[in-house]
């Protein structure tokens, strides 16, 4: 699968849309796509906490290899802070090359606080640690990133990525 698989990453704080976004896609792209959750990863897998040098690191650049290998098209997905993950990302941008395809949703704090009181998952947490996690236009640098902003739907954020893929 090597030569004609794609990665689309999708970053940005809590509750900004990203895993409902790599879920809609993975259901766009149908049989053969990879959906690689952070969170499912770090908090469910591993049970870790985030930070510099997370055991997370090492796994999702493990399950991207075995997606390169297996998958046409990998979608990764999560907080990904640029500093803590910035080997990972080094890591990707060697592996793919061009094959990238990287969002950033840059979606206000009380906007993400809204979308989050929506949430499964609302219990787990709220303001407060929010509001710590929180990081303004944490950019890569290394890889550039295409902003996906609140005024975009759902379906609109979907068609965009999926037809910059398949060009």
């Amino acid at each position: 699968m090597d030569k004609a698989s794609k990665l689309i990453i999708l970053r940005g704080n809590s509750g900004s849309g990203k895993t409902t976004t790599g879920k809609a896609l993975q259901k766009k792209f149908g049989q053969g796509t990879m959906l690689i959750s952070q969170d499912a990863i770090r908090r469910e897998m591993l049970y870790v906490k985030d930070g510099p040098d997370t055991e997370a690191g090492e796994l999702l650049k493990e399950l991207v290899q075995y997606g390169k290998n297996h998958s046409k098209i990998i979608i990764l997905e999560g907080i990904l802070n640029s500093q803590w993950y910035s080997k990972l990302f080094e890591n990707l941008h060697e592996e793919f090359g061009n094959r990238i395809f990287a969002y950033y949703f840059d979606i206000p704090f009380e906007e993400t606080l809204n979308r989050h009181k929506e949430k499964p998952n609302a219990h787990e947490f709220g303001e407060k640690e929010m509001r710590d996690w929180w990081k303004e236009k944490d950019l890569l640098g290394i890889i550039p990133e295409v902003y996906i902003h609140k005024e975009l739907s759902l379906n609109e954020v979907v068609d965009m990525i999926y037809g910059e893929v398949t060009k």
